[in-house]
């Protein structure tokens, strides 16, 4: 079995510890509060950022607070009577947790990617950062280098762990693992519609009585695939979806591309669900890239982290309503 510092360089040249703030354990506590309350900060890392300022305002206006996007007095105060959910667990890890397939390097190439089984984590450390809703970098931060990944070993995560498990008898096996995974809780609020705002870059959710329950920071549309403005509906969800490649709808497709039926996986371009729009050719999804949420362009496509999709999906319904506004 490898340490975490291995794994952590095989993933990338340099460890993002290197190039950002340390990690703040008082910040962090704030993001796995607002984990839980569905207010997802994207990656929990225990740093400011322009996720965890979606985050907050989205917060502030559900509390009716004056909306800052700031850890303000009056936003301490109504995450005070949370403050027992601590920021940091302790877990062991098992052979489940680490148990792969593993495929690293993952072809860029989408008829290579076709021939693949699946399109697996790229590693144990991969997988462990999208179940605790954080990176590769911050679980070497919260341990140390030598930690090593193998059953029994104890390990410190942010403590986004699921207050419950107890899933919709009538979901797919393989989708209530995987949601298991992700730690994604049970309980959700249902969705009575869903807005899309461009301008502040998040996805939101509206409960009964037109409540902000949910929030979600999210990749919209681009310059080439601008996000299509108006009123749509969620027609159903394909979980652990398989992806159609069909080079006529992507403006960066490679020139002789051909058409490819990708297998299924995180490392998916939609990652574990998509949310099918009435919006031809339109999905809200998850992402092989959690880091790049809010930071990168899409190809019209309402793009979540993995976590948050999954979580969405527990939410709505086909025909929730869905707005897309500039």
């Amino acid at each position: 079995m490898r340490a975490f510092a291995v794994i952590l360089a095989l993933l990338c040249a340099t460890p993002a510890a290197a190039q950002t703030p340390s990690l703040d354990r008082s910040i962090l506590h704030v993001q796995v509060i607002l984990d839980h309350l569905g207010f997802s900060p994207g990656i929990v890392d225990g740093r400011d950022g322009q996720s965890l300022k979606a985050a907050l305002r989205g917060f502030q206006q559900s509390r009716g607070l004056k909306v800052s996007g700031r850890i303000d007095r009056p936003t301490l105060r109504a995450l005070y009577p949370h403050r027992a959910i601590r920021p940091e667990t302790r877990i062991a890890l098992t052979a489940e947790m680490l148990a792969g397939p593993f495929i690293n390097p993952t072809p860029k190439d989408y008829g290579e990617q076709a021939k693949m089984p699946s399109l697996a984590y790229r590693s144990p450390m991969e997988k462990l950062a999208e179940m605790f809703h954080t990176s590769p970098a911050v679980l070497l931060e919260l341990n140390s280098p030598e930690t090593m990944l193998r059953p029994g070993t104890p390990i410190v995560v942010p403590n986004v762990l699921p207050t419950s498990r107890d899933y919709p008898a009538d979901l797919k096996p393989e989708w209530r693992r995987t949601l298991g995974d992700l730690n994604v809780d049970a309980r959700q609020p249902g969705a009575a519609r869903i807005v899309v705002d461009k301008s502040e870059g998040v996805l939101k959710v509206f409960g009964s009585g037109d409540r902000l329950v949910a929030q979600f920071s999210a990749t919209m549309g681009s310059e080439h695939d601008p996000l299509p403005i108006g009123r749509w509906k969620i027609n159903g969800a394909d979980t652990n979806p398989r992806f159609h490649y069909n080079p006529k709808l992507f403006w960066d497709a490679k020139k002789g591309d051909d058409a490819e039926m990708l297998p299924p996986g995180p490392n998916g371009p939609v990652g574990v669900v998509w949310l099918d729009l009435s919006k031809p050719h339109y999905g809200i999804h998850g992402t092989p890239e959690p880091q790049n949420i809010g930071r990168t362009e899409s190809h019209g496509c309402i793009r979540l982290t993995n976590w948050d999709a999954a979580r969405l999906a527990l939410m709505v319904k086909p025909g929730t309503p869905v707005e897309f506004r500039p």
